[in-house]
């Protein structure tokens, strides 16, 4: 069995093609099953509601432009993995030290996942730990405040509407928005008006006076490279752990595109389906001193058995992001994302920060009389998706000022520097329906709903769809051998 989970798995990690990820008995297995009356399905889905669910969604990704900066497109071996039998296996605890038995080849998966984790991001195993089990980015970060501090402790991380998360600490004056919130006493630092960038002096103030232990550097839709140097030495100065969140960053981190946090920190999470391409999963980079704390926080604090298809997938992932091609693609993640915010400015557009330094940028709608909702609304209906995304100095969620757009998953279909300028051409003609039809409907976001069916607009939204979904179909799509064989 050993031999065979070996002989599976670097099958699977050294091939893309869907047929060779498969163990050759696998079909046998299946006749057997079919011979016995086993009432399990096979592949492809004996089910026809979710079958057409899913090629549904699979023509909607192929004909659409991804700009959700949070999304990006997994390869077929990762898929595989992900629809293995490594779903099926309970392994509570940690290799050699499960809860369960049977686990044998789940402790090979497993620390075969850590140490590439480590040797990805240059870490030694001497110094540095990691955890590979955390569900996904939010669970990770819980983790880690569950680890380094008691309750009502404090932290401090960047304001939502500034770019933070959500997992940070965010709270408003009526309601205390996330679990973090409610169990820790949170103070955001916050952008400066002006310029959109991080004020470090403000942040410095504000820590010394109230004293946080523990001060988080990341966020959701910040533009520009963090200062990780100077937030080590804010943190040192008030006696903080310093926390790194770089779920949006791990692949171009990984690829060297960005700056490294690894020097500054003393926990880094991330999630692993972003920059990473990996599954939907996460994270926690920890120093050695905090990794069994972390660890008990992971289970049996918050979770239960860990997702070994999930864990396996990432094991994967992080063999294709230590590639060449890889950091091919991480360098024109860059290089598009210039690219693209170049061109919307010259076109008149204004973006947070004036540009970025990462894979996404805010374009800030409010100078158009719009708002980020309306943007999005009609967009969607061009089969372009990106969200829409609070601003410093918004009010409300639901109606913000802005849109994030990130580049990852235009580039993962091939898409460079050429492309970006159509995109941005395509954005701007969004934004003259929105306000052609926000000009008949006024300004309420329900009427504008309403507005969107109005015969008078048709010929517009339906004549940029057909642009957008012929240019799209047109560019190769990572993951969908896996659909197109069966």
């Amino acid at each position: 069995m050993f031999a065979q989970f070996l002989l599976f798995f670097l099958t699977i990690t050294g091939s893309s093609s869907v047929v060779a990820a498969f163990p050759p008995s696998s079909s046998s297995c299946l006749k057997r099953s079919e011979q016995h009356g086993s009432q399990l399905r096979t592949f492809p889905l004996d089910d026809p509601e979710v079958s057409a669910i899913i090629l549904s969604e699979q023509l909607r990704q192929r004909r659409s432009l991804e700009l959700i900066a949070s999304e990006n497109f997994a390869s077929s071996a990762v898929l595989t993995v992900l629809g293995s039998c490594l779903t099926n296996k309970y392994s509570e605890g940690q290799p050699s030290a499960r809860y369960y038995a049977g686990n044998v080849n789940i402790d090979v998966l497993e620390t075969l996942t850590k140490s590439r984790a480590l040797g990805l991001y240059g870490l030694s195993s001497e110094s540095w730990a990691v955890n590979v089990q955390p569900y996904s980015g939010s669970p990770a970060n819980f983790a880690v405040y569950t680890a380094l501090l008691n309750p009502h402790d404090r932290i401090m991380g960047l304001d939502l509407p500034s770019g933070g998360h959500l997992t940070h600490g965010y709270y408003t004056s009526k309601k205390k928005v996330s679990a973090t919130s409610v169990y820790f006493e949170s103070l955001p630092y916050k952008v400066d008006e002006e310029t959109g960038l991080i004020d470090y002096d403000e942040m410095e103030k504000l820590a010394t006076v109230f004293r946080p232990k523990l001060l988080i550097a990341g966020g959701s839709a910040y533009p520009r490279e963090w200062d990780y140097a100077r937030m080590r030495a804010i943190a040192d100065s008030v006696g903080a752990y310093f926390l790194v969140d770089m779920a949006h960053l791990s692949g171009l981190v990984a690829s060297a595109v960005v700056d490294s946090p690894f020097e500054f920190a003393d926990v880094v999470t991330t999630t692993t389906h972003k920059s990473l391409r990996g599954p939907r999963s996460g994270m926690i980079f920890s120093r050695k001193e905090f990794s069994d704390e972390i660890d008990k926080a992971v289970f049996p604090g918050l979770q239960g058995g860990p997702h070994n298809n999930n864990i396996g997938a990432l094991c994967v992932a992080l063999k294709e992001a230590d590639s060449e091609e890889f950091k091919t693609y991480a360098k024109q993640v860059i290089k598009n994302a210039k690219v693209l915010s170049e061109r919307l400015m010259e076109k008149g557009m204004k973006l947070a920060t004036g540009g970025t330094s990462n894979h996404l940028m805010l374009w800030d709608v409010r100078p158009l009389g719009l708002s980020g909702s309306k943007v999005e609304k009609v967009l969607e209906r061009c089969s372009i998706t990106l969200n829409k995304n609070s601003l410093h100095g918004d009010t409300s969620a639901v109606n913000p000022g802005g849109v994030r757009i990130g580049v990852c998953a235009l580039t993962s279909r091939g898409m460079k520097e050429e492309e970006m300028g159509k995109v941005a051409e395509w954005l701007v003609r969004g934004s003259e329906i929105a306000a052609k039809v926000q000009n008949k409907t006024g300004k309420k976001l329900a009427d504008f709903k309403v507005g969107l069916e109005d015969p008078e607009f048709k010929k517009d939204l339906e004549g940029l769809k057909n642009e957008v979904e012929e240019f799209a179909e047109t560019y190769y799509m990572p993951g969908q051998e896996l659909q197109e064989e069966s």
